[in-house]
């Protein structure tokens, strides 16, 4: 199933046991939960999904278990996030081999590429393989930005369709948009500034929170498609001390004691990475606590589709 590039696409935590190794199980529960509220496609292995701890076998497992449990309702998306242009090749092709129904892509992780290498890392693994493919913009954390000069180049590459845009800059959507048109799909990639991006033209949203509120998350979104600003303007209000747990160096642990929280995630993370403690944990679970306390009804969405 090709993606369409609109809606809400979870960027899904992997579930662990308490030994580490994966719980499908628990994957699988998290993404009935995220397929019943409403979600139009999903990210697997991404940061969020603890992607620099798993291997080849494990992501090709967990895509594998995942699309045989989706069986076709959404597409599902690998992420490729590699230090070497022959490991992104190699991941791409392994991702397509095994069904995946597209990529999304970071540019070379570790080595700050410049402009001419970027654009060579993104050709290889485009012409390497048949998969629609999502760039993902985040110079904030991965210190390499797609500027409009770089994606002039991209966009003639048939298959790189679609762009995370996670550079913290809600202006970016609008130099895109007056770049480029519809010629590419843009999905905001930072949780705290969806509603910005959504109502500046943003084609869907590459959420976090959603793991653990998936309803909130697709209603805020078709709200807005709607123009029903308001009402998605109250829910984000209530939401955002919730997707500020989005923008932290641990929002693995966050997000995973969120899902605990709302029944649909389990809180084991694989090291080097630790369950939160302490401070740290009081604050985060009292965030999520004063979220459930006040969780608000959700309007009807129903667009007649």
């Amino acid at each position: 199933m090709k993606p369409e590039w609109k809606g809400v696409y979870p960027a899904l935590t992997t579930k662990f046991t308490e030994d580490y190794e994966l719980d499908i199980s628990s994957c699988i529960k998290n993404v009935e939960a995220q397929i019943k509220a409403g979600i139009h496609g999903c990210v697997i292995a991404g940061s969020l999904g603890e992607a620099s701890t798993l291997d080849q076998n494990e992501k090709i497992l967990l895509l594998k278990e995942i699309l045989s449990y989706i069986n076709g309702r959404i597409p599902v998306l690998m992420n490729i996030a590699e230090q070497s242009t022959k490991h992104a090749v190699k991941a791409a092709q392994n991702a397509e081999d095994s069904g995946a129904d597209g990529l999304m892509m970071l540019p070379p992780m570790r080595y700050v590429s410049d402009h001419r290498e970027t654009i060579e890392f993104y050709k290889a693994v485009a012409s390497s393989c048949g998969l629609p493919i999502m760039t993902y913009n985040n110079p904030y954390d991965y210190k390499i930005e797609i500027t409009i000069s770089m994606f002039e180049e991209l966009l003639k590459i048939d298959n790189i369709q679609a762009t995370k845009e996670s550079t913290r800059d809600v202006t970016n959507v609008t130099r895109m948009r007056n770049a480029f048109g519809n010629d590419i799909k843009i999905l905001c990639g930072v949780d705290t500034l969806a509603l910005e991006e959504l109502v500046l033209g943003a084609d869907g949203w590459v959420a976090g929170l959603v793991d653990a509120f998936p309803r909130e998350t697709v209603v805020i979104y078709e709200l807005v498609k709607q123009n029903r600003i308001a009402e998605a303007t109250e829910i984000y209000r209530w939401f955002m001390p919730l997707l500020e747990l989005d923008i932290h160096p641990k929002l693995v642990q966050n997000i995973k004691l969120a899902e605990v929280a709302t029944g649909i995630g389990t809180e084991h993370v694989r090291p080097p990475r630790l369950p939160l403690i302490g401070k740290e944990r009081a604050y985060v679970q009292t965030v999520i606590n004063n979220a459930l306390a006040n969780r608000p009804e959700m309007p009807n969405i129903d667009n007649g589709d």
